[in-house]
């Protein structure tokens, strides 16, 4: 299987437990942080599949849709929803530093 797909479906299932808390608290942002870490691993895999300049566009989009659930973690933890994000936090690093590799090629 792919890395960076099989490291963004690593990242779905740590984020499983924290979205489920999230969505107790604050549904719109529990939303928004399934859809962004959901088009991950949706735009890898399309990305994997494709050729030339439409190749590096989707592991873009994926790279962004990273930034996202990196930035929704971190504004779930600023209102005190959610406590510890380390693990998913570290897996996004890993899947940006990937995706900005597979982009760049």
């Amino acid at each position: 299987m792919f890395h960076a797909y099989a490291r963004s479906i690593e990242l779905i299932r740590a984020l499983r437990p924290l979205v489920g808390r999230l969505e107790k608290r604050d549904k719109d942002l529990a939303r928004q942080l399934r859809r962004a870490a959901s088009s991950i691993p949706l735009n890898i895999a399309e990305g994997n599949r494709r050729t030339g300049k439409d190749k590096a566009y989707h592991f873009r989009v994926a790279a962004g849709s990273a930034a996202e659930t990196s930035a929704g973690l971190e504004v779930a933890q600023a209102w005190g929803h959610l406590e510890d994000t380390s693990t998913a936090l570290d897996l996004l690093d890993q899947i940006r530093a990937m995706l900005w590799t597979l982009s760049n090629r």
